[in-house]
């Protein structure tokens, strides 16, 4: 019998695999990736279009695009549609960000057909409706105006404002008279400059029979380069900026910086020293800022991924009375991070957690093409994940005190709070 008395024994590895993807090239130049794994009869097509916010002329045509596309065709409304999708047990998701527009359909494989024919016509003949418009337009407002309350939403807002500048696509935020000049004609120019450069990856119980169907649905999709967008930052120097708001009890500081790209040779290192300060619950800045000093329930640090941008961020809620003393914590612990070696049982503890938590992701065959995915987005070699896991097991203390004084300077991060 079993003792449960006894912790198992403690097994260490470094070892990552990803399912090697099978690429296909369609007639059209349309490039097709599958991750074929898992039991389950299920199917994940992921359609990834270079039309994001960056490629934008009117300022939301993106988003409503984006957001518009399933609610009806010349030959189907947003009802019929829903419709179809619910009758196949099909779920679509379709996400709009900075730089992509993400197109994601879960189905059966048994219906993989219909839901796929149906996606095409999505993708092929939008018709954006003037109700549906209206609706969506309405909705964002009502969400608008709910988010411009919270001093977490205002204090992201105001952090990416000052990285990037007001005017650059990272830095600026749909307002409520940018909802307003959308129309119809914007999501119709936007869709036919910059959604013809895609990219698919299949995932799931991908058989000869799915990769048929999806050469066959999309060899005839028309495919065209979308059209290249340059955007320069403002030349901002690090500032603090306080930004009151009426009401609130707390408030909601950032502190963030540019930072370099996941193809330079320091990344795995600033990745690490970024889990280090405030990636896990162990970290130092939740054991100083919320454990030691309880001035917070939670504080992170992550590092943001972009196409053209990458920025670390810092991120917390607290007191209106201790934010000058908290912000003064976050410093000290960027200090200490180029100051003090980091002792040999912190850099085991987040060094296993680091590992063991991205060998925990890999469950399914669609984390492996999330995985993928990044790797094509980003333009990142092959193996990218393991060496990343070899590098950082071989990270020194002095390996991250020499990274940290390049990186984790604390007068080099703009600052902001709202509250």
């Amino acid at each position: 019998m079993l003792d449960r008395t006894i912790a198992p024994p403690f097994t260490r590895s470094t070892f990552f695999e990803l399912i090697s993807p099978v690429q296909i090239t369609l007639r059209n130049g349309l490039n097709v990736y599958t991750i074929s794994g898992g039991n389950q009869s299920v199917i994940k097509i992921e359609i990834l279009i270079k039309g994001g916010r960056w490629t934008e002329k009117h300022f939301g045509a993106a988003y409503f695009s984006g957001s518009l596309l399933s609610k009806g065709t010349s030959k189907k409304s947003s009802f019929e549609i829903a419709q179809i999708f619910d009758q196949y047990g099909a779920h679509l998701e379709i996400n709009p960000g900075m730089d992509m527009v993400s197109i994601v359909l879960y189905t059966l494989n048994k219906n993989l057909q219909p839901t796929l024919s149906l996606l095409y016509e999505l993708l092929t003949d939008a018709a954006f409706p003037e109700k549906e418009l209206a609706q969506t337009k309405s909705i964002y407002q009502q969400n608008l105006k709910v988010n411009n309350e919270k001093t977490s939403f205002l204090a992201s807002k105001l952090i990416r404002a000052n990285l990037f500048g007001k005017n650059h696509p990272y830095g600026k935020e749909l307002e409520e008279g940018d909802v307003n000049a959308i129309t119809r004609d914007m999501l119709h120019q936007h869709v036919q400059a910059q959604f013809g450069d895609f990219l698919i990856i299949a995932s799931g119980q991908v058989t000869d029979r799915e990769q048929k169907l999806i050469q066959e649905t999309f060899s005839n999709i028309p495919i065209k380069a979308s059209t290249a967008s340059v955007h320069a930052n403002d030349a901002l120097k690090p500032y603090r900026q306080i930004q009151e708001k009426e009401g609130s009890l707390q408030s909601s500081l950032r502190s963030a910086k540019e930072i370099i790209s996941r193809t330079h040779p320091d990344y795995p290192s600033v990745l690490f020293l970024t889990h280090v300060l405030g990636g896990y619950f162990g970290s130092r800045l939740m054991k100083n800022i919320r454990e030691e000093k309880g001035l917070t329930y939670g504080i992170y640090a992550s590092y943001n991924t972009l196409k053209h941008k990458q920025y670390l961020v810092i991120g917390a809620d607290v007191n209106k009375e201790n934010l000058e003393l908290t912000f003064d914590e976050i410093k000290k612990e960027l200090a200490r991070l180029y100051s003090e070696p980091v002792p040999l049982d912190e850099l085991d503890t987040a060094r296993n957690h680091f590992i063991g938590s991205l060998q925990s992701e890999m469950t399914t065959p669609f984390a492996h093409a999330d995985k993928l995915k990044s790797t094509l987005l980003y333009n990142l070699p092959e193996g990218f994940y393991q060496t990343l896991i070899n590098r950082i097991d071989q990270l020194t203390d002095e390996d991250l005190m020499e990274t940290a004084s390049k990186y984790f300077q604390g007068d080099s991060f703009f600052e902001v709070a709202v509250g």
